[in-house]
Parts: structure tokens; C-alpha cells; sequence
């Protein structure tokens, strides 16, 4: 009994442990409001795999403008050299308005995490 409870924990010992990459912080931040900004950054907890990682984003509200849908941005995503840093590159500036940023992140793990959060341009 003792050799089972002994084999079991070195197994689950030698087992690898398996993380999801983590947002750590963001430019603009969650809920901010700051001045047009020509890029991005969302930086996280560990290396990306370019190809299956990105972000979405569209303008929710404009000042002065009924929408009638949210209008999606154009951009351009790449990673820094160190693979944790997803940099979002504008075509143009972003007008004032209402933001939501949708992300989605793969790791080594394969598997996929994704989140959003909202921000405001003045």
C-alpha cells in the first residue's frame, strides 16, 4: 500500500505542470480613458504561438453617432521577440469613442484562452 501511495505521487510529481497564458497588463488598460492611440499592447504570462493568438477589436459607441452595429478596427498583430508581448498596430488612430477589445491567446499547451475589456478614447 505504501509502495502504490509512494509510486503515485512521484508520477504526479514528474507530471509537468500545465499553464494557460495569463494577461498581465495592457495598453490601454482595462476601463481607461486615454488619447488616441496608435497601437496596442497586451503582454502575458508566457510565450505565444503567433498564428493562433490575436485580438479583436470595435468601436461600440461614437460621440454625436447612433450606431447601429459596432464597427470593427483594422489592425495588424505581431509578436515582440520575447513571444509575450501581442503588439496591435492601427491603420490610423482610433477616433473618440467606446472600445472592446476581444483577445485570444495559444501557449505551448495548445490550448486556447481568450478574454476582453472594454476602454474609452477622449
Amino acid at each position: 500500500m505504501r509502495l502504490g501511495i509512494l509510486t503515485a505521487a512521484a508520477l504526479l510529481m514528474a507530471t509537468p505542470a500545465l499553464a494557460h497564458p495569463k494577461l498581465m497588463s495592457a495598453t490601454p488598460a482595462p476601463d481607461s480613458v486615454v488619447a488616441a492611440p496608435a497601437r496596442l499592447q497586451l503582454v502575458f504570462s508566457e510565450a505565444l504561438v503567433d498564428k493562433f493568438s490575436g485580438v479583436d477589436l470595435v468601436m461600440t459607441d461614437m460621440p454625436g453617432m447612433k450606431m447601429s452595429a459596432p464597427m470593427k478596427m483594422q489592425l495588424t498583430t505581431a509578436l515582440s521577440p520575447d513571444g509575450k508581448t501581442m503588439v496591435v498596430t492601427l491603420t490610423k488612430p482610433l477616433p473618440r469613442g467606446a472600445y472592446k477589445l476581444d483577445w485570444h491567446a495559444v501557449s505551448n499547451d495548445t490550448h486556447r484562452v481568450q478574454g476582453s475589456y472594454a476602454f474609452k478614447v477622449k
